[in-house]
């Protein structure tokens, strides 16, 4: 495949595919010192305001807890080269927990206060849930008392009483951490605006094999988001229900009830957990 049309001012060279999702192109380039970086062009898709608001959320936090942008142009970024061994590695040849660890250390950097002023078109958390709240109407007035429903009921309430509210990554996940000569950084942020714990939820959920059911792992990995993030485990565990049915909706909109099946049965995991150690 042809690189894209790269903007001369960013003097790169040798561009190599890495990498292609539904979103973007992943092109690793070479700098005029030798050095290489990372170009993400974006394809057209229907949630492209994400990523483009990840641009303004990578250029605000400035290299602290995520990857640097060096330049953008049109939908098109030149990101700082982390490296290649993402989260997942910990999991595989240390642990989960420190997996785990390493994710809190991460969220704590990426929501630590900044003295520059923050981008102004994040997009609110209760935006973001609204698959949500149009699956659990839809339920309610079909007479069901789905899970999608009380999950629903749960998200009101933590988007009505935030504890606190900064700029979110929005998509934190194994593969979305990788280890770079600076340290542990995430990648490929969305650009949310809302509670902290909304970041820690999606963990519950990743990645994606049976140990996301395990209670051992649910009670652990809560009590050291809670302790990270400075929130109730139960509340962190609210902020997974949430979550997971956010998320198990928009499977249900894809058609996708594989998916949808198994995010549904985290959620019920996550909610006995929550039930029975907290």
């Amino acid at each position: 495949m042809n690189p894209p049309a790269l903007p001369a001012r960013w003097n790169v060279s040798e561009p190599v595919l890495v990498t292609e999702t539904f979103s973007s192109r992943i092109w690793k380039v070479r700098q005029a010192d030798g050095t290489p970086a990372i170009v993400k062009a974006l394809k057209e898709f229907d949630d492209v305001e994400d990523e483009l608001r990840g641009i303004h959320l990578l250029s605000w936090r400035r290299g602290e807890g995520l990857v640097r942008l060096f330049d953008s142009e049109d939908k098109m970024m030149l990101i700082e080269y982390a490296g290649e061994r993402h989260l997942r590695a910990v999991l595989d040849d240390v642990s989960d927990t420190a997996a785990t660890e390493i994710s809190a250390e991460v969220m704590e950097r990426l929501h630590a206060p900044s003295r520059y002023p923050a981008p102004s078109d994040l997009q609110p958390l209760r935006d973001r849930f609204v698959s949500l709240f149009d699956k659990a109407k839809a339920d309610r007035n079909a007479g069901l008392e789905s899970p999608y429903v009380e999950a629903a009921e749960i998200a009101e309430r933590l988007l009505s009483d935030p504890l606190d509210v900064r700029p979110l990554h929005g998509d934190i996940h194994h593969d979305n951490i990788i280890q770079s000569p600076r340290g542990w950084l995430a990648i490929d942020p969305k650009g949310i605006l809302g509670d902290p714990g909304f970041d820690a939820a999606n963990m519950f959920f990743n990645p994606l094999d049976r140990l996301c059911t395990e209670p051992e792992r649910i009670a652990t990995m809560a009590t050291i988001f809670s302790r990270s993030i400075g929130q109730d485990p139960r509340r962190l565990l609210d902020h997974a229900i949430a979550y997971g049915c956010l998320s198990s909706s928009w499977h249900n909109q894809d058609k996708n009830d594989v998916e949808e099946a198994r995010e549904l049965s985290i959620v019920e995991a996550v909610r006995s957990v929550r039930d029975s150690s907290f």
